[in-house]
């Protein structure tokens, strides 16, 4: 998997300028090791800019592909308005997703799969073609989207208590991947009506006790989920077949304990009504 132009061009700023809150190597393999044993771990780039946070992305992305696999694709974190909300943000981060994390629809995790666990309710994009890069406006992005996917996402905040967590060190650490459960491809065959139905979609997300956690509609995410693939592309990110979009959150991120077991988010209104469920054990 190629890296992408954000984290080249990330590659080549840190390279050039040395910036002065742009991880060190020991800070990144710190933060590698405490991220692998699930250990609440320090932030990094607390005291930087956006630019210091992708700089430290791109050496951590590096680092972490031997433990976490290749990127596969990216990631439009807070994208709702109770997820900024809580993070104090006023527009999405972007953050990467790495092969390793897939799992499979039903799958079993550890509800302690990371330091501090938490999962939400999202969808990814699986990109079709080069012209998805081109893209101006919604109706435009699913003409170049092969399938879409019901996707549970189980990011890992890390960071210890009493740790800042702001865009800058959500950025830093690539917006907190960690685990997702991926349901079943839908193939878009019309990308005009996949347009319509992912705008009208209404998303559940519920815990194994059918307790609704949240039930929001797709345009929950600022204004329509292909609005997260236009943000990503004005962030000079250039997709490539075959690269997964996580679209980001319908509503707020819940401990494992909310879920009392698990969690299933359901997709009413796109074909079929999917749904794409994990049990916490």
């Amino acid at each position: 998997m190629r890296i992408g132009f954000f984290l080249l061009t990330a590659f080549v700023f840190c390279a050039g300028n040395a910036l002065a809150d742009c991880a060190s190597d020991d800070e990144i393999a710190g933060f590698v090791a405490d991220y692998i044993s699930n250990t609440p771990t320090v932030a990094l780039s607390k005291g930087g800019t956006m630019e210091d946070a992708l700089c430290t992305q791109a050496k951590l992305v590096r680092a972490m592909e031997p433990h976490m696999g290749p990127v596969i694709g990216y990631k439009a974190g807070l994208t709702s308005k109770p997820a900024q909300e809580r993070f104090n943000v006023t527009e999405p981060l972007q953050g990467v997703l790495y092969q390793n994390m897939m799992l499979r629809d039903g799958a079993v995790v550890s509800a302690n799969w990371g330091a501090r666990p938490v999962f939400e309710a999202d969808l990814i994009l699986v990109v079709g073609d080069m012209g998805i890069n081109q893209a101006q406006t919604t109706k435009e992005v699913p003409a170049h989207v092969s399938a879409v996917h019901p996707f549970i996402e189980l990011p890992d905040l890390t960071l210890a208590q009493g740790e800042l967590i702001t865009g800058v060190t959500l950025t830093a650490i690539g917006v907190a991947p960690k685990l997702g459960v991926l349901g079943a491809a839908i193939p878009v065959t019309d990308a005009e009506e996949m347009t319509d139905m992912l705008g009208k979609m209404q998303v559940s997300l519920t815990a194994a006790d059918r307790e609704v956690l949240a039930q929001v509609p797709g345009r929950a995410v600022l204004g329509h989920p292909a609005n997260s693939v236009l943000w990503l592309i004005s962030k000079g990110i250039e997709f490539a077949p075959g690269d997964m979009i996580s679209i980001g959150s319908f509503g707020p991120l819940f401990p494992p304990v909310r879920g009392k077991g698990g969690a299933i988010a359901t997709y009413a209104g796109l074909p079929g009504n999917p749904s794409v469920g994990v049990t916490f054990k």
